[in-house]
């Protein structure tokens, strides 16, 4: 069965993007560019990131599917990119859209959930959820893994890792990795 895995970044004090959305105050050096970002996990990079590296031709690794939420996908948009990951089957969940403007997209407004159990069941690489926090509280019972990479910045608010009720859902830590410049890796499954 596949797994479907959260990998996202954030802010010493769990916020993954400033109020308005804004991301980029991230700090990455160069190597967490290569040996994590480029050396690991090259599918979780936009198309267009990974052409502009210059990597656009490396085989995913852990991943062949992605889900989005509307927010995350918006951002693409606005850059003018329909299609932010060709090299992955992708999704975008949103209520407030029927149908994609790109045939590489395909929309989901319905249970969210069962569709992802459906594509636990599929053969193939695992499920890369890219946010955001909306989504990613929808979906906590079917995470199976988070990968999050803690950055040396406090933001003191902004969108946090989840937007959910309050309740305990328990992960046991299976790695962890530090970086030059004081990124943390942690990786997380859910413990049954």
């Amino acid at each position: 069965m596949r797994k479907l895995t959260y990998y996202v970044g954030m802010s010493i004090d769990g916020f993954i993007a400033a109020p308005d959305g804004a991301f980029d105050f991230y700090p990455v050096s160069e190597s967490f560019l290569k040996d994590f970002l480029i050396g690991e996990y090259p599918d979780c990079l936009p198309t267009h990131v990974r052409q502009h590296l210059g990597v656009d031709g490396l085989e995913n690794k852990h991943f062949d599917t992605m889900l989005q939420g509307r927010a995350t996908y918006d951002a693409a948009l606005e850059l003018g990119i329909t299609s932010p990951y060709k090299h992955l089957r992708q999704y975008v969940v949103s209520r407030s859209i029927d149908k994609s403007i790109d045939p590489d997209v395909e929309v989901i407004s319905g249970d969210v959930a069962a569709k992802v159990r459906e594509l636990k069941q599929e053969d193939g690489l695992g499920i890369y959820l890219a946010g955001g926090a909306n989504l990613a509280a929808q979906l906590l019972e079917e995470i199976d893994e988070l990968i999050v990479k803690v950055y040396p910045v406090v933001t003191g608010s902004g969108i946090p890792v989840f937007s959910a009720e309050f309740g305990v859902v328990d992960f046991t830590l299976e790695s962890t990795r530090t970086f030059d410049n004081g990124t943390v890796v942690l990786m997380y499954s859910k413990r049954r």
